[in-house]
């Protein structure tokens, strides 16, 4: 069992609202430990590499309507 984390910026940071729902919907994927937001729009998340691959998180988060660009 693996944990990573990743990290994404949002094109456009959401606002507290959708910071939740965001935190929400990913906190779903199996093997999600972790969700956080900041203001500015870097989302960090660690996860479980047997419950969810990156590609997965990255998918989830577009399929929620936001753009984003992984942190380097």
């Amino acid at each position: 069992m693996a944990h990573l984390s990743t990290y994404f910026s949002l094109e456009n940071p959401a606002n507290p609202s959708d910071e939740k729902r965001l935190k929400r919907e990913l906190d779903t994927l199996p093997g999600v430990t972790s969700v956080s937001i900041s203001p500015s729009g870097c989302v960090a998340v660690d996860y479980d590499t047997t419950g969810v691959r990156q590609a997965e998180l990255r998918q989830k988060v577009e399929a929620l309507g936001y753009e984003l660009r992984q942190e380097e």
